[in-house]
């Protein structure tokens, strides 16, 4: 497992070491994932999370699946995009930020803030990429052009179905993910689950296969997530957030694609409605 614990020195700054920072790149380079510990303030996630839990609450007894396949117990569920749950170690953690400049150069932007939720007794999704590889015709993969930053308010482990991956897997230019390729790739590399404790965060090339499984736990398992991307790809859609967010979006070193409007955003019956 690619887990990197920052010592308390680089918590108080607010900053990776270049030596830890080199060795998180190298690791989404060559398996398409890192975890890092402790980034994330648990206090907000709490808050965050007691919310998600209300909202997640209603979108269950609606039945809204979403997500890969629109599998039943899996939702499209995002934090909700007002203060105090717009939080800066979230949308602008200053660790990730760090990795993002680094991996994917000045300018990098931000083109999407959401999450999924994973109900008591889902089912299995089907394996799938959050993203397509960019140019078909090429021998080699390109370099990570956008990578997914998930930030879980609680714990994730096998048990309540923390996300399942498949190391490597970015650098494969299969199109379709067919049960053939499955099972070829899990006889080279089988798939690992992305445990992570509260305040850490998951980074993941937005190409590597994944899936979200079951969750065997009585309660919901949230994970948020944003998509930073490199500065040429195109930009699909604003970000809106409610105002009194401005202040937690002042990092410099990423583009944040914010707008900020008065009106009461609907980020429950329709997650992007604010996109």
């Amino acid at each position: 497992m690619n887990v990197f614990t920052p010592n308390t020195f680089q918590i108080a700054n607010r900053r990776l070491s270049e030596k830890m920072l080199i060795s998180v790149i190298d690791a989404i380079r060559q398996d398409g994932y890192a975890i890092i510990e402790n980034i994330v303030n648990c206090e907000d996630l709490s808050q965050i999370s007691e919310q998600m839990d209300k909202d997640s609450a209603i979108l269950m007894k609606e039945k809204r699946w979403g997500g890969a396949g629109r599998i039943p117990g899996h939702l499209q569920q995002g934090p909700p995009l007002h203060p105090p749950y717009v939080v800066e170690d979230v949308v602008a953690n200053p660790f990730v930020i760090q990795i993002t400049k680094s991996l994917l150069g000045s300018q990098a932007f931000n083109g999407f803030y959401s999450g999924n939720t994973n109900c008591p007794d889902s089912q299995i999704q089907p394996l799938h990429r959050d993203g397509p590889i960019l140019w078909t015709n090429m021998s080699k993969p390109h370099p990570t052009a956008s990578i997914v930053v998930n930030i879980s308010p609680g714990d994730t482990n096998e048990e309540n179905g923390s996300i399942e991956l498949w190391p490597g897997t970015h650098l494969d230019t299969t199109q379709e993910l067919t049960n053939i390729v499955e099972n070829l790739r899990n006889d080279i590399c089988p798939p690992i689950r992305g445990n992570v404790k509260k305040g850490g965060v998951l980074i993941r090339d937005v190409r590597l296969w994944h899936r979200g499984v079951t969750n065997h736990t009585n309660r919901p398992r949230h994970m948020i997530a944003c998509v930073h991307n490199i500065k040429w790809l195109a930009r699909e859609r604003k970000l809106y957030y409610q105002t009194g967010c401005e202040s937690v979006f002042v990092n410099p070193d990423l583009d944040h694609n914010a707008v900020f409007i008065d009106q009461k955003i609907d980020y429950l019956t329709n997650p992007f409605a604010h996109q």
